[in-house]
Order: C-alpha cells, then sequence, then structure tokens
C-alpha cells in the first residue's frame, strides 16, 4: 500500500521491528470507529476555528487573530510530526492536532472571507462535496485504488511538496520565487487546479488506507490515527481550494 499522505505510509499498520500487524488487547479498528473519530475531529476543527474568526469580525484589526493562525500552524506541524512518530499518542494527539488547526484555518478563513466574501462558505461545501463524492465513488467501485494508481498520486503530491519547499526558500533566500503558485493568472489557475485534484485524489488512498488497516484487525487506537490522517488531507484541500477561488475572484 502507498499513500501520498505522509501520515498514512506504507508501514503505518505495521511494527516496525517484525514488520507483522501490531495486535492490541485493547480491541482492534473498525470502519465505524474510525468514521465517528473523524467526525468528532471535524467537529473540534469548526470549533476552534470560530474562535479567531468571530474575533476578526469583531474587530478586524486584532493582531491576536495573525498570532493565533501563525501558532496554530506551527504547533499543528509539531504535533502532527509526533503522531506520525508515537501513532499510540493520536488518541490525545489527534484532538490537539485539530484544535490547533481549526485555530489555523479560522484566521486564515476570516482573511480570505473579509477579502472576499462568501469564498469560505464556497470552499467548505467544495470541499465536503469533494469528500462525499469520492467516498461514493470509491465504495461503488468506480475509482479503485491499483498500485499504479497509488504511485501517480504518490509522485504528483511529492512533486507539489517539492515545489512548495523549493518556493519557500527561494523566497528565505530573496529571490522572487515561483510566481505561477501565487498569481491568479492562467498558468496560477491551471497549477491550483492540478493541486485540488491531486489533494483530492489523496482522499481515495486514504479510503484505501483505511480499509486496509480495519482488514488487518489494527489496534483501536489506530482509529484515532487513521481518522487523523484524513483531517489532514481534508484541511489541505480545503486550503488550496480556498486558494484556487482566491484566484478566479481576483480575476473579477
Amino acid at each position: 500500500m502507498r499513500s501520498g499522505n505522509p501520515a498514512l505510509k506504507d508501514s503505518t499498520f505495521l511494527d516496525l521491528g517484525s514488520g507483522t500487524v501490531v495486535r492490541s488487547d485493547a480491541g482492534v479498528m473498525t470502519l465505524n470507529g474510525a468514521v465517528n473519530k473523524t467526525a468528532f475531529l471535524l467537529v473540534l476543527t469548526l470549533a476552534a476555528a470560530l474562535y479567531p474568526w468571530s474575533m476578526y469580525f469583531a474587530n478586524p484589526g486584532a493582531p491576536m487573530v495573525g498570532a493565533l493562525a501563525l501558532g496554530g500552524a506551527i504547533g499543528g506541524l509539531i504535533v502532527a510530526l509526533v503522531t506520525v512518530f508515537k501513532k499510540a499518542w493520536s488518541p490525545v494527539t489527534a484532538p490537539l492536532y485539530a484544535l490547533l488547526e481549526g485555530l489555523f484555518i479560522g484566521g486564515i478563513s476570516a482573511f480570505f472571507e473579509a477579502r472576499y466574501p462568501g469564498i469560505v462558505m464556497q470552499a467548505v461545501a467544495l470541499t465536503f462535496g469533494t469528500l462525499g463524492a469520492l467516498l461514493l465513488a470509491y465504495r461503488s467501485g468506480l475509482i479503485r485504488a491499483t498500485e499504479n494508481f497509488r504511485l501517480g498520486v504518490f509522485a504528483a503530491t511529492g512533486a507539489i511538496a517539492l515545489l512548495y519547499l523549493v518556493n519557500m526558500g527561494m523566497r528565505l533566500f530573496g529571490f522572487e520565487g515561483m510566481a505561477f503558485i501565487h498569481e491568479s493568472g492562467t498558468m496560477g489557475i491551471i497549477f491550483s487546479l492540478v493541486v485540488v485534484v491531486v489533494a483530492a485524489l489523496n482522499l481515495v488512498l486514504d479510503f484505501d488506507f483505511i480499509e486496509s488497516g480495519v482488514e488487518a484487525r489494527a489496534p483501536k487506537y489506530m482509529e484515532w490515527y487513521a481518522a487523523f490522517g484524513l483531517l489532514v488531507t481534508l484541511v489541505w484541500l480545503y486550503l488550496e481550494i480556498l486558494r484556487l477561488l482566491s484566484k478566479l475572484q481576483s480575476r473579477d
């Protein structure tokens, strides 16, 4: 199995020492359990996002909004890395990650909404619409996570991550960077469309990986880890859709 999501990789359900599925006396992973925990993490993310959102619109000049968004982004990255390396901690770290990402998303969304009214609801609707459509297509067998499909999405995700890292490095050292990543011209919009498609296809790999974990009877805490991995993809997809919509609206 291979997923473009760094949280859900080949060894996720395996014991790194023996290469066998980890067993637990505390129960095994179930599909309903993973679904319920994903829903819980989404509620936590939304609840946390409402705080910087309401703060911004109560006082648009409040500096705390930017600080909360930055703190959420940095804290979320740290907690995500901890979760990836300490999967057994995911019952605690996954909810913490959801709260931190909520602060980040809430702040970023408020900035976008102030500039492009209505954009956030459009992005939320498109994100969950994409999630529902791909889940239906996956469950019905219209989309299958074949080995070639996994390899293609994995390679595309890696290429996008590399582009973002190179662009950040160039800007860090005073260079202009890759303008098409941010610009609202034709190339910029095409790039964002490609990224949105790749992010969406990662959901298919996440569905497949979660199903594989259930079939392998992974330990119960992996429900939290699976929910965390799916949330990582959903956050990425939402942000990329938000970026794409902002590019399209800036052309009007």
